[in-house]
């Protein structure tokens, strides 16, 4: 969503900052217009980013020196890169789909040092009565019935990200 990676951006490059430093390239899956993307080149100027989207979304978009789109399908491959950045995607997806997309992730960061990084809601129980909670469960409603998709607990997280990799880590 371009309406929020204005802010997305601000905290990460802000308080996960080093998750991001030093890292040659990165490539941001679903990204659209690449607003985060454009966010993240400019934070980070030697980072090279690539926008992998559908080819139909990336066409006619004008990249930079250290941004280009690229079309292609996430469920096939993911271009070669030190980092993998999804934000609010695998949310879209059935189980079956997230896992394969996250196995792609793997494959594109399949060297020591690798990132896969994830930005999704994570789903906790507070009790029927709290707003987050409630607001939580409307989403995932909304995710259900709309696309398949869901919102998930840092449990069912970390069971995803356990299949496909080795490393889970839900803090920075």
């Amino acid at each position: 969503m371009a309406s929020d990676a204005g802010c997305v951006t601000s905290v990460l490059g802000r308080d996960v900052r080093h998750v991001f430093e030093g890292l040659g390239s990165m490539v941001r899956v679903g990204s659209g217009t690449g607003a985060m993307a454009k966010g993240f080149a400019g934070a980070f100027p030697g980072l090279k980013c690539v926008v992998l989207d559908l080819p139909r979304v990336v066409e006619g978009l004008e990249g930079s020196e250290n941004l280009r789109f690229v079309g292609g399908d996430m469920f096939e491959s993911i271009p070669h890169a030190d980092a993998v950045f999804l934000k609010w995607v695998l949310h879209d997806w059935s189980d079956e789909d997230c896992v394969k997309i996250l196995k792609n992730c793997k494959e594109a960061v399949s060297f020591k040092g690798g990132k896969v990084i994830l930005v999704e809601v994570v789903v906790e129980d507070r009790g029927e009565d709290d707003q987050a909670t409630q607001t939580q469960l409307f989403f995932d409603m909304k995710m259900m019935v709309e696309i398949n998709g869901r919102e998930r607990s840092e449990k069912e997280w970390a069971k995803f990200v356990h299949l496909c990799f080795v490393i889970y880590r839900a803090d920075f």
